[in-house]
């Protein structure tokens, strides 16, 4: 054996970085494996909004230093319409805010290594016992993390990731500068994240603008490859073509331009059920398995609590009285996934489903019917409260409704 750790995980993403962070709090000798040249780092991975809330920024110390701008409301808006809820947040600076991760993972004693692509599990008398990585290095451990993303060469080579393609979701946003924020014709985005729902730009999915101060801001857009998207989408369109359409289109942004230094931001994720998350001295977390929140597609604390709930796990089957990581002592983890990271999933998959299959109309009637509502009846439908679900429906979505049935059933 070349190295031998009590626990490796593959991938320095926040789900990754946060579970080596924690585990290394607690005493443990852990690796964390990165595709990435340290230098530059993260230069492939560096693909999301970051926009997020202050319950994450609270829960793991993420300092002022990696946020672009502090946000106060969320809008919400349709083709002609649109919903303004306080909701205060944070747009961060992804990269600044992966690197400050791996500093604090170092400071309490995980090792890194870049450039040393995961290839493969080492198994030993059917369990997982290692990885391959970097072409032929070896390393060992009582306990492996996959945290790779939708790549997932672990969860996939141990049936734990069913990843599909048709739940997939893919996006694309640039970082520009001389957004009129303020538009007379739209609603005032000054310190806002804002979401559009809107086929013409997103068959399927949303755009948004995610203010990042002065005349700058993220915006970029994003939807599943299913057939909603085939329903509302335009043959030959790539997803760079409905941006540049947004783009030319949308007056906000006559005057602006990508800016020059920053690059483009591409990524995807799997908006579905997971079909495992575990197995024997084995965990899948960020997403390696479908973590990202199905309805607005925030990531980065889902992913975090994913990799938290995983060290905890960890930390569970080392001090046992006598050390376990078979799968039954793991399952613990799969508990902790449901209540603590992802509760009520299958609710909240519904809600996004029912709402991407609604066509443009309907969403001009959503930004009435949330206007006429109580304040917190987004935020109940967001978490996947039924009632507040129905609370939004109408007799004429019934049609909607029996198209939903049907595919649920024909899938």
């Amino acid at each position: 054996m070349s190295d031998r750790f009590d626990v490796i995980v593959a991938g320095a993403g926040p789900a990754g970085a946060q579970c080596a962070r924690d585990l290394a709090q607690r005493g443990y000798d852990v690796v964390v494996l990165e595709a990435e040249q340290e230098d530059g780092f993260p230069r492939q991975s560096n693909k999301s909004t970051a926009g997020t809330f202050p319950s994450m920024m609270a829960s793991f110390g993420v300092p002022d230093e990696v946020v672009m701008n502090y946000t106060d409301d969320v809008v919400l808006e349709s083709p002609n319409d649109h919903y303004v809820q306080h909701q205060p947040g944070a747009v961060l600076d992804f990269a600044s805010f992966k690197r400050w991760l791996v500093q604090k993972g170092r400071e309490e004693g995980a090792t890194y290594r870049f450039d040393a692509r995961v290839n493969g599990p080492i198994m030993e008398d059917g369990v997982i016992a290692g990885v391959r990585y970097a072409g032929d290095e070896e390393a060992y451990a009582d306990i492996v993390v996959d945290a790779t993303g939708p790549a997932a060469p672990l969860a996939k080579a141990l049936d734990v990731s069913d990843l599909q393609r048709k739940h997939q979701a893919i996006g694309i946003e640039w970082e520009m500068e001389g957004v009129d924020i303020d538009h007379p014709q739209y609603a005032d985005l000054t310190n806002t994240m804002m979401l559009r729902l809107d086929h013409e730009f997103a068959p399927g999915g949303y755009s948004w603008v995610f203010h990042t101060g002065g005349d700058t801001a993220k915006v970029g857009l994003c939807y599943i490859q299913n057939d909603n998207h085939d329903r509302y989408g335009r043959d030959d369109t790539s997803i760079d073509d409905y941006l540049e359409h947004w783009l030319d289109t949308d007056p906000r942004f006559a005057d602006a331009e990508r800016i020059s230094d920053k690059q483009q931001h591409r990524g995807s994720a799997h908006i579905q059920m997971p079909d495992k998350l575990y197995t024997d001295s084995f965990m899948a977390i960020g997403d390696a398995v479908p973590t990202v929140d199905p309805l607005w597609g925030e990531g980065i604390h889902k992913g975090m609590k994913s990799g938290r709930m995983a060290a905890i796990t960890a930390d569970r089957c080392f001090t046992n009285e006598v050390p376990d990581t078979s799968a039954e002592a793991i399952s613990v983890y799969s508990k902790l996934w449901h209540s603590e990271v992802a509760p009520r999933m299958r609710e909240r998959l519904l809600m996004t489903e029912l709402l991407y299959l609604a066509p443009n109309e309907r969403y001009d009637t959503l930004m009435d019917d949330l206007r006429a509502a109580d304040s917190d009846l987004l935020a109940k439908a967001n978490a996947g409260n039924v009632r507040a679900m129905l609370s939004l429906l109408h007799l004429r979505d019934i049609p909607l409704l029996g198209k939903f049935a049907k595919e649920r059933l024909t899938e």
